[in-house]
């Protein structure tokens, strides 16, 4: 399903970054976003900056248009001709988008900081998924499932949303033997679903689960992962689970305790494995896993750049940005986003930062 949908990995970001919630729903007409679009965020013609500070997440649509998430500068999109931007000036709620979704009848769905956002090529339609919540208005995830649920991950918990109304959907808490961040115990930061249409979580502080419709099975730092702050979830071609994880001990307020273990972990039927000898496997953070269109899983790492993984072999590349996004387009270009914005890995191996002026090709 993750080329289907866009993920994003804010970290901590968000924590650190004042977020006010709107409890206003919003519809605007063509004509005004049009000349809004026209009066505010065309580029001028020499600028040739970042296309984000932080570039959260990247997504290309049906048409393919590509479309990137920041943390301040709202969604971006290049058409192929030129790069626009979508701000609250033309309707979104926040202009902090953390992803994008099209679903089946060509819709698209923003998550951002202050609720959902509905985006049907003309309009936007603003959502409020739980009134007064200010953490279940900060959206993290969105997913939707081979049934057609749509799922939505929050910094307060899960919810079904059936294009009217958002249901909780309650998640246990596991026991845990190391202490959770209270800040972010109802962080989702990935949903997935594997083949056999199996649900997963994963929670700041609580690890993975797995929901098969009826029980939750759980995945914690006790059963081999590096830690219990998961941020990952991607399936490979022999149906191994990869987790990417966070160091707990950051959160920790004495400067000197914060180093621990974080990383990646794979699972190999009930086995959870680590890869000791792979530099920022082991004691960094990892906020992205990516299956690409060859199956190939690749992994990025907060200090020691990006590694594609064939199925043999780890191949490195040195991207000096934190990912936050990855998507591969349907020319075999492969772009990251992160905190210091986007880059692209060409079909010959290139690493290319790409600006309000491209290259795009």
């Amino acid at each position: 399903m993750k080329n289907l949908i866009t993920k994003s990995k804010i970290g901590h970001l968000l924590l650190l970054i004042s977020i006010g919630i709107s409890c206003n729903s919003i519809n605007r007409t063509h004509a005004q976003q049009k000349e809004e679009i026209k009066t505010s965020n065309q580029l001028p013609k020499n600028e040739n900056a970042q296309i984000g500070k932080y570039v959260t997440s990247i997504f290309e649509d049906s048409k393919g248009h590509l479309w990137f998430g920041t943390l301040q500068k709202g969604m971006a999109r290049y058409d192929g001709e030129k790069l626009i931007y979508f701000t609250i000036k033309d309707g979104l709620p926040s202009n902090r988008v953390t992803s994008v979704i099209e679903d089946s009848n060509g819709i698209y769905w923003f998550s951002t900081g202050e609720g959902l956002s509905k985006f049907d090529g003309h309009d936007f339609t603003n959502y409020i998924v739980k009134k007064d919540d200010w953490g279940s208005n900060v959206i993290s995830q969105l997913f939707i499932d081979s049934k057609g649920q749509f799922w939505i991950g929050t910094w307060g918990g899960v919810y079904k949303f059936d294009g009217k109304i958002f249901t909780p959907f309650p998640i246990p808490y596991p026991v845990v033997e190391t202490s959770v961040n209270a800040d972010t115990k109802d962080w989702i930061t990935e949903i997935e679903e594997d083949a056999e249409g199996n649900m997963w979580f994963a929670r700041d502080g609580y690890g993975a689960c797995k929901f098969d419709g009826e029980s939750f099975a759980y995945f914690l730092k006790k059963d081999n992962l590096h830690s219990n702050n998961v941020t990952e979830i991607e399936f490979d071609k022999d149906g191994s689970v990869w987790f990417g994880t966070r160091v707990a001990e950051r959160d920790n307020p004495d400067p000197e305790k914060r180093f621990g273990k974080g990383g990646v972990n794979k699972m190999i039927g009930n086995e959870i494995i680590s890869f000791p000898k792979i530099q920022g496997f082991n004691d960094g953070d990892v906020y992205e896993i990516y299956r690409d269109k060859s199956k190939n899983i690749w992994i990025s790492t907060i200090k020691n750049g990006v590694y594609r993984y064939d199925g043999e072999e780890f191949k490195h590349y040195d991207v000096s940005i934190s990912i936050m996004g990855m998507m591969e387009d349907r020319k075999g270009n492969l772009w990251l986003g992160g905190a210091g914005g986007l880059y692209k890995i060409n079909l010959n191996g290139e690493v290319i930062n790409v600006t309000t002026n491209g290259p795009w090709n």
